[in-house]
């Protein structure tokens, strides 16, 4: 029992870290029902930046909870600008052609993405510094135990949570976001700026994403500028099990995968989790499209 539950805390750790890139997915196609698969890559790009600014900061002398800190924000800012320029450039004129064109336009972002990282930072990994030093805790005096670096993943992953939820219920833009979701062209006869609100949209997301590139960064030690490919479909699987569309949805789908396919390697099968993370893409798609938070709409032909 004690083996399960520390194997539970560790798919926790691991599911918060597709919860956090889950929501871009589900923010945008909440928005504009666009599955972005570039996403993953901005989640990428958040690393890099979160790794460099690491660097300089902790160079500079600064205290590691500020270095944790500065890097966070620096890698949000600059992902949140490059999720801007993505849909900008890329989205924003074909806003009114098919939904295949659009996917197709992400899917060359997400190869643009990956190949000009390749080009620029070289294909080797590169270890990304130690900003906290980890401390191990027992919990309840047994053999369970929880180091400092997955307490603040989740204590990060909630935070970031309950701020996006406070913005999407309580503020202009999130109520601008809702009315657009729900009608983008009422909500454009209502006076709400349509450009601008999506633009915030995939803002937000790839902040997120970048907040968990850095912590992904934290966690492994090791970055690459392919390494948003496989966090990023698992992600989006996990955005399909909460309810694409979700926010809620988005954070249940990503903790449920993350504990799964911890518990199928604890039981030595580790060369079966990615397959694993799929078949519940597959089994979920068959039984249940909606997703366990999402609702079933009915689309006019």
């Amino acid at each position: 029992m004690e083996y399960f539950i520390q194997q539970l805390i560790n798919g926790i750790s691991v599911g918060s870290i597709y919860a956090l890139i889950a929501l871009g997915y589900t923010m945008v196609y909440g928005i504009i029902k666009l599955i972005n698969f570039a996403h993953g890559d901005v989640f990428m790009v958040g690393s890099f930046i979160g790794l460099y600014s690491a660097k300089y900061l902790a160079n500079a002398g600064f205290p590691p909870v500020v270095v944790l800190l500065l890097s966070l924000i620096i890698s949000m800012t600059m992902s949140a600008l490059l999720g801007i320029t993505i849909e900008r450039l890329a989205y924003k004129p074909l806003r009114k052609s098919t939904r295949i064109a659009a996917l197709i336009t992400a899917i060359g972002v997400s190869f643009l993405l990956e190949y000009v990282g390749v080009l620029i930072l070289g294909p080797q990994a590169q270890g990304f510094p130690d900003i906290m030093v980890k401390k191990q805790y027992e919990l309840f005096g047994s053999s369970i135990q929880v180091d400092s670096n997955q307490v603040m993943i989740l204590i990060t992953t909630i935070v970031l949570m309950l701020i996006l939820q406070y913005i999407v219920r309580y503020t202009k833009t999130g109520k601008a976001m809702r009315a657009v979701s729900f009608d983008m062209e009422a909500a454009r006869l209502m006076g709400i700026n349509v450009d601008r609100t999506i633009s915030a949209t995939f803002a937000i997301g790839s902040a997120l994403a970048a907040a968990a590139g850095v912590i992904f960064g934290m966690t492994y030690n090791s970055v690459d500028p392919l390494m948003g490919v496989m966090p990023g479909l698992k992600a989006f699987v996990a955005a399909v099990l909460g309810g694409i569309g979700s926010i809620p949805g988005a954070l249940v789908g990503g903790l449920l995968l993350g504990t799964v396919e911890t518990e199928i390697s604890s039981l030595g099968y580790s060369s079966w989790r990615d397959g694993v993370a799929f078949a519940v893409l597959i089994l979920i798609l068959i039984f249940k499209p909606s997703g366990l938070f999402g609702k079933n709409v009915r689309e006019k032909v």
